[in-house]
């Protein structure tokens, strides 16, 4: 395998997506709270028979303060945590559960319902193409969500090389509650580059394209781009970011990071 050209062909396709990515984000419409869970799935999972926890933490340092429906929680200095368990049933497929809560800004903490889903990764080699695919349920309340039973679909489709990665999910969501309305498209896409050791620097991109059945423009709906750090400190993994939203009224800067834990 020539890897000149394969790092030739994996920048290219990484420039390619960071740029449309800024584009959409410069010119973007309206960008919603940030979620409970910022992350991109690539090719990770558990081993069968393994299990782990993930402890996901955002804050919105900046947001919207007014509420989008009767009944919401502003994201404006809420700050998200939320412990997702992990448990590899096969060599490809992985369960998992969130636990969803807030803190608002009265410093009050509360519960915000679950989610539970089923993660597929394809067998495939350390290096070259992989995919895979991720169903999702679960409820909220209404602070959280304008409708309380969701599901989502996640298409996985990535790329690894010895030191450039790329993962692109495709997410479709769509509210089990009667007249809830259509489903809608997400796409998210993170690039890392391996700078030493088990360290990562890159970048990654949220962006909502509206209802399944009419696709806004690139440049309309929530667009966030974050620069993030990837790394392994005393056998925990860490990934760690800041993101800005390039709108208003948008959540201007969210720091969040993700730290997992191997239990067995």
């Amino acid at each position: 395998m020539n890897y000149n050209n394969e790092y030739k062909n994996g920048f290219r396709i990484a420039i390619v997506i960071a740029y449309l990515s800024i584009n959409g984000l410069f010119f973007s419409g309206q960008v919603n709270a940030a979620p409970e869970e910022i992350q991109v799935y690539s090719d990770d999972k558990e081993d069968a028979g393994h299990s782990s926890i993930d402890w996901h933490f955002n804050y919105d340092i900046s947001g919207r303060a007014t509420p989008d429906y009767t009944g919401e929680q502003p994201p404006n200095h809420v700050y998200r945590l939320t412990p997702e368990f992990n448990f590899g049933l096969t060599d490809t497929f992985e369960l998992g559960l969130y636990v969803l809560s807030t803190v608002n800004t009265d410093g009050n903490w509360n519960g915000d319902g679950y989610k539970v889903r089923l993660k597929y990764i394809a067998p495939h080699a350390n290096q070259g193409v992989y995919w895979g695919g991720n169903i999702e349920v679960g409820e909220q309340p209404l602070a959280v969500a304008p409708y309380s039973d969701n599901f989502e679909f996640k298409a996985i489709l990535g790329w690894n090389l010895e030191k450039l990665s790329i993962a692109l999910n495709s997410n479709t969501d769509v509210s089990l509650n009667s007249g809830s309305g259509p489903a809608t498209e997400e796409f998210d896409f993170n690039i890392n580059y391996l700078i030493a050791g088990k360290t990562q620097l890159g970048i990654e991109s949220y962006n909502e394209l509206g209802s399944v059945n009419k696709l806004d423009s690139f440049s309309s709906d929530s667009k966030t781009l974050y620069a993030v750090i990837n790394s392994d400190i005393a056998g925990h993994e860490i990934n760690a970011g800041i993101g800005r939203g390039f709108n208003n009224p948008s959540d201007q800067w969210i720091v969040k990071c993700i730290v997992s834990t191997k239990l067995w």
